[in-house]
């Protein structure tokens, strides 16, 4: 499929584990059917069961994924939120993120410590991500420290991608599902209004696809509805990495 000059878009494939690799696959085949490259997000601790490095069927489809153009980068240790934090923290984690928002409170100390163990992890699995996405993308200015101080290139919010060499944040807000939650349907139907609108703009915009998301038809084909809607309105697909470079290119360019 030819892919056209309108506004960018990111797919990213979140919660990328040992319990979650079938569900992974199934994304990144549909992915794989309309040419989309997307960037999966990997846990590199253990979460309902061993990390990645202990599972050669994970480590091996990763790894042929990479090869065929999808991105891997970091999202967290464990995913799992870690106690303390302001009480303002506390709340978003078990609000927004519903308890996973691993790095929404750490100082840079300990942030550093969880980032130089997932990309350690990764590393050994012949892996070398450039970016990290925060589970719940909540990240406390010591993870955003902690980030720069390692030398990765990227992390995303919600509403965001931030470059961390030149420090611009490119706004590009992720539309997800929430499955069980309240508004599943109306949300349902606003991420494919959304596409559409902004595609149609020029405005660049992220799908995250989560595991549980399949657990449910209809948000299975919302999200893939999303995808073609895109696709067809001819907006571009990009990984993040491929999204940060061809930014930082461009402003250069006009320097």
């Amino acid at each position: 499929m030819r892919h056209g000059s309108g506004s960018a878009f990111v797919v990213s494939v979140h919660d990328v584990a040992s319990w979650s690799l079938e569900q992974s696959r199934h994304w990144v085949g549909e992915l794989d059917a309309r040419a989309v490259p997307a960037t999966l997000l990997l846990v590199p601790g253990p979460w309902r069961g061993p990390g990645p490095a202990g599972d050669p069927a994970l480590a091996g489809w990763v790894r042929e994924a990479a090869r065929r153009g999808h991105e891997t980068a970091l999202h967290g240790w464990t995913h799992q939120a870690v106690p303390g934090g302001p009480p303002a923290r506390r709340l978003l984690n078990a609000v927004l993120a519903r308890g996973c928002a691993e790095f929404c409170a750490l100082d840079e100390r300990s942030a550093r410590t969880r980032l130089e163990r997932g990309l350690t992890t990764l590393g050994s699995m012949g892996l070398a991500p450039c970016g990290f996405t925060p589970p719940g993308w909540l990240a406390s200015r010591g993870t955003l420290a902690a980030l720069r101080a390692l030398g990765l290139e990227y992390t995303t919010s919600h509403l965001a991608v931030l470059d961390l060499r030149t420090a611009t944040a490119h706004r590009m807000p992720a539309l997800s599902h929430r499955p069980g939650g309240l508004g599943e349907r109306a949300g349902a139907r606003l991420l494919t209004a959304a596409v559409r609108r902004w595609s149609a703009r020029g405005t660049p915009f992220r799908i995250a696809l989560h595991p549980d998301d399949l657990a449910r038809p209809g948000l299975r084909e919302c999200a893939l509805r999303a995808v073609d809607t895109a696709l067809e309105a001819g907006a571009r697909p990009y990984t993040y990495a491929e999204l940060v470079r061809a930014r930082r290119a461009e402003a250069g360019g006009r320097r």
